[in-house]
């Protein structure tokens, strides 16, 4: 059977190449990501596919090659990167990621907020990769196959550091 992989997107430092390698088993550090990397089930895009919508097709483009898109917002960041609605493009389960949640200036209900009005159905993450935060969340999430499964995995799950959007309303 075909192993899930799951395809990170997000802004320039949002944390998506910390998170990987936090979730790789490797010690997290920041790193510029130029190109596409594919480590093992990650799938790494550089932040300059989610902040110029030129580059927008290289997402469609390569999501045909995962399971999952993990939409990552930066718990400190005070702009969303992702056009509303934006997962829904995509024919791909959506994950959630907030970035950042153990930082000094992050507003973590801000983010879960951005990430409302990009995936309007599925779970949410806070994550911190240098404490270890949402990553055996993050894993087992991305190893369900249906959105039925993932909201079943959420409900299960004691603690508060996931969430399960059923629709958004304003």
């Amino acid at each position: 059977m075909k192993q899930n992989r799951g395809m990170f997107i997000g802004s320039m430092e949002a944390g998506k190449s910390t998170l990987a390698q936090a979730l790789l088993g490797y010690e997290p550090k920041a790193l510029k990501t130029q190109s596409l990397t594919y480590k093992d089930w990650i799938v790494d895009t550089p932040g300059e596919y989610t902040e110029n919508p030129m580059f927008y097709k290289n997402i469609m483009a390569t999501s045909l090659e995962v399971t999952h898109v993990l939409f990552v917002q930066d718990a400190t960041k005070k702009k969303v990167f992702f056009p509303p609605n934006f997962s829904t493009g995509l024919n791909k389960l959506p994950i959630g990621v907030v970035t950042k949640a153990d930082h000094v200036e992050a507003d973590i209900s801000k983010a879960v907020n951005r990430l409302r009005t990009t995936i309007p159905k599925g779970p949410i993450v806070i994550t911190s990769a240098v404490k270890g935060m949402g990553l055996k969340a993050i894993k087992d999430l991305v190893a369900c196959n249906s959105m039925k499964e993932m909201e079943d995995y959420v409900e299960s799950q004691e603690g508060d550091d996931t969430i399960f959007m059923k629709s958004f309303t304003n």
